[in-house]
């Protein structure tokens, strides 16, 4: 009996201490991976090899002072299958980078006329930017603006000449003292006489006067002592001698081994981030089982193994 009774106890120590062991076997939950910073400029689905496996290249291009650890390589599911990383390709390469560039040109005028300034106005011209981007820039007619420097006064002499013939004397109180001309009041300023002898009805001599008045006045006006003219040259520029390195990521494939109703992920061209495989998922994992199954059978154990020994303890 003292031997059934040690058996009994070594099974249990036995299975007490594999749970610990079990416990350990099982998988530590993995960090969320880092988003990443990196989009591809290019994405092309193709087939390789004699089975015709779908692949996927993905082509990044960073500048040399780029971490290239940024750019996305977990596994990913896409139209019913599992894409796995196979080769990351680097190549330095001399590239073309080509942005839009806005020069605002400014000069000045004498007059405020739009059809004398679009004159003088360029209609295109050669630009070179500080750090060395050069194209050919096109005027934006709608953004030309024009502004008035500021505004002076002058005053300017006016003067009118007046002739009042058939007069009966030579007096300035028969001549108009003031005038209007071109909407300026002048005011007199000097008569000169003339006469011419006549005879009336009766035989008599009579003497007429003209008089030609001389009328004197100014006139203040306000005028814009000049114009500012800006106008927008649009147009895109270009730098030859940048270096870029780009990166091809080739992802095999097989079938996803998951249930065909999981969610699957969408990786398209311009905004794609490859998702983490080790998400959960719907299909059998023996790792997540094992643990519960093995402690099953240290109860089973356990169990059997006691019963075995009471029945011997009764037949004895």
């Amino acid at each position: 009996m003292k031997r059934i009774l040690s058996a009994v106890c070594v099974l249990a120590l036995m299975a007490a201490g594999a749970l610990p062991a079990l416990a350990a076997e099982s998988p530590a939950p993995k960090a969320e991976p880092e988003q990443s910073c990196y989009y591809p400029v290019k994405v092309e689905e193709y087939t390789y090899g004699s089975f015709d496996e779908p692949r996927i290249d993905k082509v990044y291009q960073l500048s040399l002072g780029d971490d290239p650890s940024g750019i996305p390589t977990e596994d990913f599911i896409r139209n019913g299958r599992l894409y796995y990383l196979l080769d990351m390709v680097r190549k330095d390469e001399i590239g073309v980078d080509t942005q839009t560039h806005t020069e605002t040109v400014t000069l000045a005028s004498d007059t405020d006329k739009m059809d004398a300034i679009l004159q003088r106005l360029d209609a295109e011209m050669e630009f070179t930017t500080e750090d060395g981007y050069t194209g050919t820039l096109r005027l934006d007619h709608t953004s030309v603006q024009v502004t008035t420097d500021g505004y002076a006064s002058k005053t300017s002499t006016l003067s009118a000449t007046r002739t009042y013939p058939n007069l009966s004397d030579a007096d300035v109180s028969l001549v108009p003292k003031t005038i209007t001309d071109n909407g300026h009041t002048l005011n007199l300023a000097d008569v000169q006489w003339s006469s011419s002898e006549g005879t009336d009805g009766e035989g008599g001599i009579v003497t007429h006067y003209t008089a030609t008045a001389k009328y004197t006045g100014s006139s203040t006006s306000r005028y814009a002592t000049g114009y500012t003219v800006t106008a927008n040259y649009v147009g895109e520029v270009a730098k030859t001698d940048c270096q870029i390195v780009t990166y091809t990521a080739t992802f095999g494939s097989m079938k996803d081994p998951g249930d065909s109703s999981a969610s699957e992920i969408n990786d398209s061209n311009d905004s794609s981030e490859p998702a983490n495989s080790d998400e959960p998922s719907s299909y059998f994992n023996l790792a997540e089982v094992k643990t519960p199954v093995m402690m099953v059978g240290m109860v089973l154990i356990l169990v059997f193994g006691g019963a075995f020994a009471l029945k011997k303890i009764r037949r004895r």
